[in-house]
């Protein structure tokens, strides 16, 4: 349930074919978790990206969705949870007769994402500054230590 007194709690739509609601961050109050719900339309999801150093699960409450994971792919279903684990690079999208519902529980109240085909932008969620939506604050436009020493996201890309 949405509290009216918090608007990061709207449901927003994050890219096409993806609406997202912001739960728990540390703009909402929390000291060590994020949680967000999603809800994608079929062959739409998150592109690649990374958390850097934080642990993400994400348990699908409805749907079907094709996990990568580094060089995994991994087919996850309703009621399963996937574990995705620090520095890795990862991307998901749903590839069900019907929308996926997913929640996102990150072990940073405010974690850091990147994507591959932004690598010298990073966002905070539930982080404050310059917003790029409600839920998202541009935090640089450096590329970060983690991607320069680890291996080119470009060469996970499809």
């Amino acid at each position: 349930m949405t509290d009216p007194g918090k608007p990061d709690q709207e449901v927003i739509e994050w890219r096409p074919g993806v609406h997202t609601r912001l739960h728990a961050c540390r703009r909402l109050g929390s000291e060590t978790l994020a949680v967000i719900e999603q809800w994608c339309a079929i062959n739409s999801g998150a592109p690649l990206h990374t958390h850097f150093d934080v642990e993400e699960v994400i348990y699908i409450s409805r749907g079907e969705a094709e996990f990568s994971i580094d060089t995994i792919v991994r087919h996850v279903g309703s009621g399963e949870t996937i574990l995705l684990p620090p520095q890795s690079w990862h991307s998901f999208r749903n590839v069900g007769t019907g929308t996926l519902q997913a929640i996102s529980v990150f072990a940073s109240p405010e974690p850091l994402v990147c994507y591959a085909d932004e690598p010298n932008t990073v966002l905070a969620v539930g982080g404050s500054g310059e917003m790029l939506d409600r839920h998202r604050a541009k935090i640089s436009n450096e590329p970060p230590t983690f991607l320069l020493s680890s291996r080119d996201p470009a060469s996970l890309l499809s």
